[in-house]
């Protein structure tokens, strides 16, 4: 892996249950939403409908395990939600999904059809590897409130993805920050699948393989790599 990923000891005794996929891909083209790729996001709706069959998102078990996990670690997971939860109650409801540009409409796709918390970050932008560990509280998480730039910091001992220039998303996969999103011009991008236990590995290899091919379709001869479930 070009980018080096770590998991810190902590969150993995916190969420022993915890996995994740890795997709690195270079050589892609963004650009804004398109009608296949909102024809993809409706699709992934319509799937979701067929999976939680008559029930809320959080009723699913991946999510309660979410939820519990998130409490585990002081937050409150019906109002921060994972980002998982958070996307499936908005295509579930009249408005329906966000329509980002193309690279985030295919892995919110994937996150929605799926039910499973993916990211997506401009390795570009990102300052050092990733790590994923309980924060001290002293972290810089430089954010947009109200159209101006702010910077937060963490709560002690919130699980944050966090690189050497600072926490690039809060509260595990609740809010990612706009330093490393995926834009337009982007060309280079990792892609994390996240799971825990009830979810079986294979369903998450499985989704990050259909990540793979959809990243594949909307930007041919893109290099990609999908790495094993760690």
């Amino acid at each position: 892996m070009t980018l080096t990923l770590t998991v810190s000891d902590e969150v993995r005794a916190l969420a022993p249950g915890f996995t994740h996929v890795a997709v690195e891909a270079s050589g892609l083209v963004n650009g804004p939403s398109t009608e296949a790729t909102s024809a993809l996001l409706d699709d992934a709706a319509r799937r979701l409908a067929v999976r939680l069959d008559g029930r809320a998102p959080h009723e699913d078990p991946h999510m309660a395990a979410w939820r519990e996990t998130y409490t585990a670690f002081g937050s409150k997971p019906s109002r921060t939600r994972n980002s998982a939860e958070a996307l499936a109650k908005r295509a579930l409801s009249d408005a329906g999904l966000p329509r980002i540009n193309v690279l985030v409409d295919v892995y919110n796709a994937i996150s929605v059809a799926h039910l499973i918390p993916v990211g997506g970050e401009d390795t570009d932008r990102i300052k050092g590897g990733m790590r994923l560990v309980r924060a001290v509280g002293d972290e810089e998480f430089v954010t947009v409130a109200g159209g101006e730039q702010t910077v937060e910091h963490p709560d002690a001992g919130e699980v944050v993805w966090r690189d050497d220039a600072g926490v690039t998303c809060r509260r595990w996969n609740w809010r990612q920050g706009p330093r490393t999103r995926l834009t337009e011009e982007s060309v280079s991008g990792v892609f994390l699948l996240e799971s825990l236990a009830p979810m079986p590995v294979a369903d998450v290899a499985r989704a990050g393989a259909e990540l793979a091919e959809l990243l594949e379709k909307f930007s041919p001869g893109a290099r990609i790599h999908v790495h094993a479930p760690e």
